[in-house]
C-alpha cells in the first residue's frame, strides 16, 4: 500500500481506493476537517498528478466530472486551502508522492477506468445532519428537511416571515456562490413552483455571505443537498405520460388515454354517462381541456406523431 503523511493530512492507496484523512491541526482548513475522511474509489478518478516545487510540491487528485456532489456544488469556486483533493508535499517527500501517483495511474490503466463525466454521484457527499452559520442566517439540514433561521443582520422584509422549513423534495436546485471583492456571496435554494427574482438579501430561501472564512462551510450544506437531487447528467425523471410507440396508431390510442388520466378512474367518462348535473358538466369540460392540453404536449415532445395525435384526440373527444 502506498501512503504519504504530511502536515495537512495523510493520503493512502490500497489498489482500489484513495483514502484521504485530514490532519487534526488548526491550520488545516475547516472545510477539510468538516468533510472528514474521504474514500475515493477508482471509479471516481480521472487522474492524479504531482507538481514539484522548490520547497513544497503539490499532489492533486482529479475527479471525473459529476462524481462528487461537493465539487458539483462548489462549482470550481473553492480556494486551494479548502480543496480536499490537494495535498502540499515537502520536497524531501517528493519520491513518495511520485510513487503514489504511479500506483494510482497503473491501477486506472489496469481497471480501464474512463476519464469522462459520470451520470451519477459516486461519492456520497457530506454526512448529515449538519448546520452552518454565516452572514445573515443559519441553515440546518437533516437529510430530509432544510431549515433557515435569521439573525440581527437579516433584512426585516426577509426576517418578518420567520424561519423557513421545507423538505428537500421541494428543492429544484441549490446554488453556492462565495463573496467576490465587494460583492456578497450567497447560498440559495430554488424551490419547485416558487419562482423568485429577489436579490439574496431579500430572498427568504437564501442566506447572504459576507466573505468570511466560515462561508465555506455553507458549501457543505449545498453539497449534502446536491447529493439528494437528480444528477444533472443522469437519466430524465420518469413522468406520468406513458411512451407511445411511433409505428402504430392503434397502440397510441390504447395507451394515450391512460397517460392522460383517462383510464377507468373517477376522472373517466364513457358514452353512457348521459345524466349529469351542471357541476359535473363543468368538471368534465375542465377535464377535457386539461387532457387536450396534455395531448398537445405529447405531440410537441415527439411522443406522438401527427397521425397518432389526431387519432387519440378524436378518441378523447368521443369519451366526453
Amino acid at each position: 500500500m502506498a501512503e504519504l503523511t504530511q502536515r495537512d493530512g495523510t493520503w493512502s492507496f490500497d489498489g482500489d481506493t484513495v483514502r484521504i484523512v485530514p490532519a487534526r491541526d488548526k491550520r488545516v482548513n475547516p472545510v477539510r476537517q468538516a468533510l472528514g475522511e474521504l474514500a475515493v474509489p477508482l471509479e471516481a478518478l480521472a487522474g492524479i498528478a504531482y507538481e514539484p516545487g522548490r520547497r513544497t510540491g503539490r499532489l492533486r487528485l482529479k475527479l471525473r466530472e459529476g462524481a462528487d456532489p461537493f465539487l458539483q456544488a462548489a462549482g470550481g469556486e473553492l480556494p486551494d486551502a479548502a480543496d480536499p483533493y490537494q495535498l502540499p508535499v515537502e520536497s524531501e517527500r517528493a519520491g513518495v508522492a511520485e510513487y503514489l501517483v504511479d500506483e494510482v495511474r497503473q491501477a486506472l490503466l489496469l481497471e480501464q477506468v474512463g476519464s469522462g463525466p459520470c451520470d451519477r454521484y459516486v461519492l456520497p457527499g457530506p454526512s448529515v445532519p449538519l448546520s452552518a452559520s454565516a452572514g445573515d442566517g443559519t441553515v440546518f439540514f437533516d437529510g430530509e428537511q432544510i431549515r433557515l433561521e435569521w439573525n440581527w443582520k437579516t433584512e426585516q422584509a426577509k426576517k418578518s416571515g420567520g424561519p423557513r422549513v421545507f423538505p428537500v423534495s421541494d428543492v429544484e436546485a441549490v446554488k453556492w456562490s462565495p463573496a467576490k471583492g465587494l460583492e456578497n456571496g450567497y447560498l440559495r435554494f430554488a424551490l419547485v413552483k416558487v419562482p423568485t427574482s429577489a436579490p439574496p438579501k431579500y430572498d427568504p430561501y437564501a442566506v447572504v455571505m459576507y466573505g468570511f472564512k466560515r462561508d465555506l462551510l455553507m458549501a457543505l450544506v449545498a453539497a449534502a443537498v446536491t447529493a439528494r437531487l437528480p444528477h444533472p447528467a443522469g437519466p430524465p425523471e420518469p413522468t406520468d405520460a406513458v411512451p407511445v410507440p411511433a409505428d402504430a396508431a392503434p397502440v397510441a390510442l390504447a395507451k394515450a388515454p391512460a397517460a392522460l388520466g383517462g383510464g377507468g378512474g373517477a376522472g373517466a367518462r364513457t358514452g353512457h354517462d348521459g345524466d349529469r348535473d351542471g357541476g359535473e358538466g363543468e368538471a368534465d369540460h375542465d377535464a377535457l381541456l386539461r387532457r387536450l392540453r396534455e395531448l398537445g404536449e405529447l405531440r410537441r415532445d415527439g411522443v406522438l406523431t401527427e397521425e397518432e395525435f389526431t387519432t387519440v384526440k378524436q378518441a378523447v373527444l368521443r369519451r366526453f
